[in-house]
C-alpha cells in the first residue's frame, strides 16, 4: 500500500529505485494468537511471501554472469530448494493451522527448530548450513512484510537501488555513486551536513530526517524520492510514476535551456557585473565549472586527498592533484583551501588525533594545521609549486584571530623561500585569505583585514556558530536559519569591511548557490559568489532578472528587521 514519508530535501532531483537497507530493521514478529477465521488468509499471506522469495531468487540467478556466477548460483539454488522443501514449508503451515500462530511467529519457530538440528551435527560444513536456513527465512520474512504487487516487483528489478540508512559518511558517498546508487534516504541528518553537501556535488538525490524510513520501508520495496520536496514515496502509484517521468522530461529540457547561458557574462538586469565562482573537490566538478562558464574556482576542498587512507599524501601527490586543477581551469583563478579536518574525520585520514567531546569546537582547520606545521608545510609547498601553472589563491579555514594569519603567512614565506632555493618555479605572489566562519573573526575583521589578501565567507559554519545550533542535528533543523537577523548583520558587516579595505569578498557557503537567497545577498552588497557548479547557471539566470540598484535600496530595512517575519516581509517587497 502506498505511503509517503516526509523528511528534508538535502540534494535536489528525483530517483526511482528499489530500497536497499544498509542496516535493515528487525523483522516484525506478531506473537498474538491467530483467530480461527483468519487462518486461511494468513496461509495465503505466507504462500505469497514464499512465491515472492522464489521469484527474487530466480531473477537474481538470471542476472549472474562472470567468474563468480557458478559459485554464487550454487547458493541460490540451495536456497531455492529449501523454499521447495516440504519439511520446511509444511512445518510452517502446520504451526499456522494447528498452532494458531501468525506467519511471522511460525517462520521464526520453524527457523529455530531447523537451526538447532544443524547445530547438533558433527560435520563443520553441515553445521555451517544453518546460515542458509536463516537467510531463506529472512527472505520469506521480507516477502511477508512487503506489500508490493507482482507488477511493482518487476519494475523494481529493472531499476537501480536507493540506499536507506540512518547515516552515511561523506567518504562512503563517492564509492556508492560509482557503484550506481541512484539516491539516498537517511532517517537522521541535516541538509547542511557534509554528507548532504557532497551528495549535491555528486548530483545524488538525497532526503534526510525521514525518521520512520528504517521502520516502515522494507528491503527491496520500490520507492520514489524527491530531493527537493523532501518526500519518500513507498509503493508509488501510477500517478507518482507519471510525475517522475514528467520530471525527467522537464529536467532534460531545463538543462538544455540553462546550457545556453554557459557562454554569457553574469550581469544583473541593470548591467552590474557579478562574479560566479565554483566550489569543487573532484575532476568532474572542475569540468562542470568550465562548461558552466565559472569565473574560476572559489573553493577547492583538499580533504579528499587525506580521507580513507592509512598514510598522509606526500608533497608530490598533492602537487600533481593541485596542478591538475589549475591546468583544468585554463588560466582562471583557483582558490585552494588548506586542510579542513577535525578529530571527527581524522581517524580516516592517516592522522592520529585524540577523540574530542565536541569536534566542531575542537582542533580543526587552521588549529590542526598550526599544531602540525610539517603537515602544513607539505601542503603549502605543493600548492606553491602548482602556482607555476596558473593563478592560485590560498584560503585558510577556521580563522579566529590575526595571530593565526601571522603564523600561516610565516609558514607560506618560509615554504616559498625553500622552494626557490631548491630551484622550483613558483608564482611571484600567491594571495593568502581567511575563511570567515567563526563569529569572533567576523566581529574582529576590521582589526585584521590588513593581514588578508581576500576574504571568503563560510556561511555553513558561521550560521551554526552564531546561532549555537549543530547543523548536523536534525532535531534543531528549524533553528538553523541563515536569515536570522544576527546572521544578516554579520554578513553585511563582513562585506562592508572588505569593500572599504579594497579586498575581494566572496561567499562560498550553501547560501551562495540557493536561488532563494540571491536577491538578499546582492542587496547586502555581495558581488562574488562561489557555489556548486551544478547550480551556477540557475543562479546566473536569476541574477539576470534582478535590478541591483533597486535591491540595494532595501538593505537598510533588511538589517533593521528584528525578526525573521519582518525580514520575510522585506524580501517579499524585493520580489525575492
Amino acid at each position: 500500500m502506498r505511503f509517503v514519508l516526509t523528511g528534508s530535501g538535502a540534494s535536489r532531483g528525483m530517483a526511482l529505485g528499489r530500497a536497499r537497507l544498509q542496516h535493515p530493521s528487525r523483522y516484525l514478529v506478531d506473537e498474538r494468537p491467530l483467530p480461527e477465521d483468519e487462518v486461511d488468509s494468513e496461509l495465503d499471506r505466507l504462500k505469497r511471501a514464499i512465491e515472492i522469495a522464489r521469484e527474487e531468487l530466480a531473477l537474481l540467478r538470471d542476472k549472474l554472469h562472470g567468474a563468480m556466477a557458478r559459485e554464487v548460483a550454487e547458493f541460490i539454488d540451495a536456497h531455492s530448494l529449501m523454499l521447495a522443501d516440504r519439511e520446511l514449508t509444511s512445518g510452517i503451515f502446520d504451526l499456522i493451522r494447528r498452532g494458531r500462530m501468525r506467519a511471522s511467529a511460525a517462520l521464526n519457530l520453524q527457523r529455530d527448530r531447523l537451526v538447532a538440528v544443524f547445530e547438533a551435527m558433527d560435520d563443520p560444513y553441515l553445521r555451517s548450513r544453518k546460515e542458509d536456513v536463516e537467510h531463506v527465512i529472512a527472505r520469506v520474512h521480507a516477502g511477508l512484510q512487503r506489500e508490493s504487487s507482482s507488477a511493482e516487483r518487476k519494475l523494481a528489478e529493472r531499476v537501480g537501488e536507493i540506499l536507506v540508512t540512518d547515516t552515511v559518511a561523506p567518504s562512503e558517498l563517492v564509492p556508492l555513486a560509482e557503484l550506481g546508487v541512484l539516491g539516498v534516504v537517511l532517517s537522521s541528518g541535516s541538509r547542511v551536513s557534509h554528507g548532504a553537501i557532497l551528495a549535491r556535488s555528486l548530483h545524488l538525490p538525497m532526503v534526510v530526517a525521514a525518521h520512520e524510513a528504517l521502520s516502515t520501508i522494507h528491503d527491496g520495496d520500490l520507492i520514489l524520492i524527491d530531493g527537493e520536496a523532501g518526500e519518500v514515496i513507498a509503493h508509488p502509484s501510477s500517478a507518482d510514476l507519471a510525475r517522475f517521468r514528467t520530471w525527467q522530461r522537464e529536467s532534460l529540457q531545463r538543462s538544455r535551456q540553462l546550457a545556453l547561458l554557459a557562454e554569457r557574462d553574469t550581469r544583473t538586469h541593470d548591467g552590474a557585473e557579478i562574479a560566479l565562482y565554483a566550489n569543487a573537490e573532484s575532476a568532474a566538478d572542475i569540468a562542470l565549472a568550465r562548461a558552466s562558464g565559472a569565473a574560476g574556482i572559489g573553493l577547492y576542498r583538499t580533504e579528499f586527498l587525506f580521507l580513507q587512507r592509512r598514510e598522509l599524501p606526500d608533497e608530490e601527490e598533492q602537487f600533481l592533484a593541485y596542478r591538475e586543477v589549475v591546468l583544468g581551469m585554463g588560466g582562471l583563478p583557483v582558490t585552494i583551501r588548506t586542510l579542513d579536518l577535525g578529530a571527527d574525520k581524522a581517524d580516516s585520514s592517516g592522522l592520529a588525533l585524540d577523540d574530542e567531546e565536541n569536534p566542531a569546537l575542537g582542533v580543526r582547520g587552521v588549529r590542526l594545521s598550526l599544531r602540525h606545521p610539517e603537515l602544513m608545510r607539505t601542503q603549502l609547498r605543493a600548492i606553491l609549486r602548482a602556482s607555476a601553472y596558473g593563478p592560485v589563491r590560498i584560503l585558510v579555514p577556521m580563522i579566529c584571530a590575526a595571530e593565526e594569519m601571522h603564523q600561516m603567512r610565516a609558514l607560506l614565506k618560509e615554504s616559498a623561500r625553500d622552494l626557490r632555493s631548491a630551484g622550483h618555479e613558483i608564482a611571484e605572489n600567491v594571495e593568502l585569505g581567511a575563511m570567515i566562519e567563526v563569529p569572533a573573526a567576523a566581529i574582529a575583521l576590521a582589526g585584521m583585514i590588513h593581514e588578508l589578501d581576500f576574504v571568503s565567507i563560510g556561511t555553513n559554519d558561521l550560521v551554526q556558530y552564531t546561532l549555537a545550533v549543530d547543523r548536523n542535528n536534525d532535531h534543531l533543523a528549524n533553528l538553523y536559519d541563515p536569515l536570522h537577523p544576527a546572521v544578516l548583520c554579520l554578513l553585511a558587516q563582513i562585506i562592508a569591511i572588505g569593500k572599504r579595505a579594497g579586498k575581494r569578498v566572496s561567499l562560498c557557503g550553501e547560501m551562495a548557490g540557493d536561488r532563494k537567497h540571491t536577491a538578499l545577498l546582492l542587496a547586502l552588497g555581495l558581488t562574488d559568489f562561489s557555489m556548486h557548479p551544478g547550480v551556477l547557471l540557475e543562479v546566473r539566470e536569476m541574477i539576470a532578472r534582478l535590478d541591483l540598484a533597486k535591491l540595494r535600496k532595501h538593505s537598510a530595512a533588511l538589517l533593521r528587521a528584528p525578526t525573521r517575519e519582518r525580514i520575510d516581509r522585506v524580501l517579499a517587497r524585493m520580489g525575492a
